[in-house]
């Protein structure tokens, strides 16, 4: 068993497991960790956890310290900084006409590196960019194209279920998601049903589709001729969840089934 902790970045809901070691933390407590962007403050979520060894992703690193009234200082003075670097290079973007829409900037705790994150359609050529900014600030310039996904990770919001984003909660990486997954769960192919609202198919889609596959099991399809002993239709509706369905009798009347395992 580990001794970790939970921890959160500066605008992100994501949480990565950290080893406390000796450090006496608690939730809530903020604290310096070394990532591999170099050193960063973040905020504990959780108290101190036991886990075992397959629950983590290796290797995993140690706490520094906990964030004195300096450190906070500093932070503070950091994102001011990183504030006025995203106009600066919004303004520089625009005067060497680069197609690029800018999300965020963020200086590391040690200030070691800054980093852009920016929308574009097309690949973009942004190494004279780089230099100037590096010219300003005197530090690594890492600018980052991210996709539609991707904003919406970093920014986080409300889904369609009126719950935080899965992306920006506990979702680590993305993957792929397909028309069949809303198939699989009888959804209507509405693009305002089916997608989040970074315009792409929900990320739920995948992570449900082997409950319902499973759950499906038995079930007719929908279309399907039903005859049977006492009963003989076309099956209308599906309810995966309740394991029912529907069957429509020649006569247009409608008679639900309950699915049971032993029939």
């Amino acid at each position: 068993m580990y001794k970790v902790i939970g921890l959160s970045f500066i605008n992100s809901n994501r949480m990565y497991y950290f080893l406390v070691g000796d450090m006496e933390c608690k939730k809530d407590s903020k604290v310096i960790v070394e990532t591999e962007r170099g050193l960063q403050m973040a905020t504990a979520m959780t108290d101190v956890l036991e886990m075992p060894e397959e629950k983590l992703v290796f290797p995993l690193k140690t706490i520094n310290r906990l964030v004195t009234k300096e450190d906070e200082e500093k932070q503070q003075s950091n994102q001011q900084l990183a504030a006025k670097a995203l106009d600066d290079a919004r303004n520089m973007a625009q005067k060497l006409k680069l197609n690029m829409k800018f999300v965020d900037a963020t200086f590391t705790f040690d200030k070691n590196q800054l980093l852009f994150n920016f929308l574009a359609d097309d690949r973009v050529d942004f190494r004279e960019l780089a230099k100037r900014l590096a010219s300003i600030y005197r530090t690594r310039i890492e600018l980052r194209q991210i996709g539609v996904r991707d904003k919406a990770k970093e920014i986080g919001g409300i889904g369609p279920c009126g719950r935080f984003l899965c992306c920006n909660t506990f979702l680590n990486d993305f993957g792929s998601v397909s028309i069949n997954m809303a198939k699989n769960q009888y959804l209507a192919l509405n693009p305002t049903k089916i997608n989040g609202i970074c315009g792409r198919l929900m990320c739920c889609l995948k992570y449900e589709d082997d409950l319902y596959t499973e759950l499906k099991k038995g079930l007719p399809t929908i279309g399907t001729h039903i005859k049977e002993k006492n009963l003989e239709g076309k099956v209308v509706a599906v309810d995966v969840l309740k394991r029912t369905y529907v069957v429509e009798k020649p006569d247009r009347t409608q008679v639900e089934i309950q699915k049971n395992e032993s029939n």
